[in-house]
């Protein structure tokens, strides 16, 4: 009998598990949705919650306010649709670029990586930087991300450079500046939004141009 309330509780706890991280999707995609159509300032807490279909108190509950909906966007997963603290170079993907060893298909799949999480991330960055002038706080998380973008860059430049030299004249400070320049959210915009390019033909376009420009 203590076995059946076991196994009941555990069903219990994982199905509620299972619809707050539901809840939580739901809120994120609907605040992306608004922050894209009607910038920080125009997409208020209610209106969130009025997108995802849920009540104004569930949106405190998870996120307390809307400046930290926000920022859990920058983490969002591809994949879950939730946000992810897994560091980057724990994610299997990202581990995966690091570990092949044929360097035109390390950059193939870095492209892909870049890109998808482009396509998340660009548009909310874009978004917060706009955000930190009603925000003062939000420029002391982007200068943070900012930092991190560079040293992630600076170890994928390692990684490649790891299978094999690079072009004559380029060192890895000069191939760490074109990644972290071509791999930008400003430059995915550019060519997305601005060119109408899909997120594919944008890493098609990335792994092309740095085996260009690094490999010899």
């Amino acid at each position: 009998m203590s076995k059946q309330r076991s196994s009941k509780r555990e069903y219990n706890s994982s199905g509620r598990q299972a619809q707050a991280k539901e809840t939580r999707r739901r809120i994120l995609e609907a605040a992306r949705k608004l922050f894209v159509e009607r910038g920080y300032a125009g997409a208020t807490a209610e209106a969130i919650a009025a997108e995802a279909g849920v009540a104004a108190q569930t949106i405190y509950a998870n996120f307390k306010n809307k400046k930290k909906i926000l920022v859990s966007l920058i983490n969002v997963s591809p994949t879950t649709g939730v946000d992810d603290s897994t560091p980057l170079d724990e994610q299997p993907r990202v581990q995966a670029v690091a570990q092949e060893r044929d360097q035109r298909r390390q950059l193939e799949m870095f492209a892909q990586v870049v890109a998808d999480n482009l396509e998340q991330v660009a548009e909310v960055f874009e978004i917060m930087v706009d955000a930190a002038r009603i925000e003062p706080d939000l420029d002391r998380i982007i200068q943070k991300l900012n930092r991190q973008r560079l040293e992630h860059m600076t170890l994928a430049v390692q990684d490649i450079a790891a299978n094999g030299p690079f072009r004559e004249k380029v060192d890895k400070e000069y191939a760490t500046d074109i990644v972290w320049t071509l791999t930008s959210g400003e430059v995915f915009l550019l060519l997305t939004r601005g060119r109408g390019w899909s997120k594919e033909k944008y890493a098609q376009w990335l792994a092309d141009t740095l085996t260009k420009v690094l490999l010899r």
